[in-house]
């Protein structure tokens, strides 16, 4: 198995363990960490040690391989087709940009970290994401308008996640700085850059592309509520 299939599954059993809630073949992330949960097999087993994580009500965002099929006690509430992609060892990274500043965000950030989050919609974002690694923002008249970070991390690979920009500071380049640096600490690891992107969100894959990313394999995400 290649570290990044199943990857949350990964994740949660490998460098991030200490964040997970498990039952037999299902694990979750601590709630207020991010939503994100997986099971080793989409099989009859797999749904019902989910369930057993999420009780009644409760939702489980997972990385499937292939596009939801219906199921009894469960309801799809939302989702989305994903690519996985992947900065090749060995690809030239994007130089950093002396002339723009940023800093290193700490928990004292989590309430505006959360609100941009919110308004921009990334991905699963919650008080405690800021845990599972290293984010940095840009700030503007003392307001935060930009960030991006690191969320899942298996052997050899960490993920670059939360890039967002306030609606009203787009266009200056503020995604491609902040990746470029996290890209950049990430390699100091001696690790690989991996990330997810919607596959409709067209923009944001070239972007990727310019930094260096390349598809590896396509995913779909979905939210699914426990009836």
């Amino acid at each position: 198995m290649h570290p990044l299939d199943n990857v949350i599954w990964q994740a949660l059993t490998t460098r991030q363990s200490e964040f997970a809630e498990s039952f037999d073949q299902a694990r979750r992330f601590q709630k207020d960490v991010t939503s994100l949960c997986a099971f080793l097999e989409p099989t009859e087993r797999g749904y019902e040690s989910l369930a057993s994580l999420t009780g009644a009500g409760g939702t489980a965002a997972v990385f499937l391989e292939k596009a939801y099929q219906a199921r009894p006690g469960w309801s799809l509430v939302g989702g989305a087709p994903l690519l996985e992609m992947v900065c090749p060892d060995g690809m030239e990274l994007p130089a950093s940009d002396p002339h723009v500043e940023f800093v290193e965000l700490t928990r004292a950030d989590v309430p505006e970290m959360v609100e941009l989050a919110a308004l921009t919609r990334p991905g699963p974002f919650g008080t405690r994401t800021l845990e599972l690694g290293t984010y940095l923002g840009i700030r503007r008249e003392g307001k935060l308008v930009a960030m991006a970070g690191e969320r899942l991390k298996v052997p050899g690979y960490t993920e670059v996640s939360a890039v967002c920009t306030h609606p009203g500071h787009t266009g200056k380049g503020y995604a491609r700085i902040l990746m470029s640096e996290v890209m950049h600490r990430i390699r100091d690891q001696d690790e690989t850059s991996f990330l997810h992107v919607r596959r409709d969100n067209v923009r944001a894959i070239a972007l990727y592309e310019r930094l260096g990313f390349r598809e590896r394999v396509r995913l779909h995400y979905a939210v699914l509520r426990r009836d």
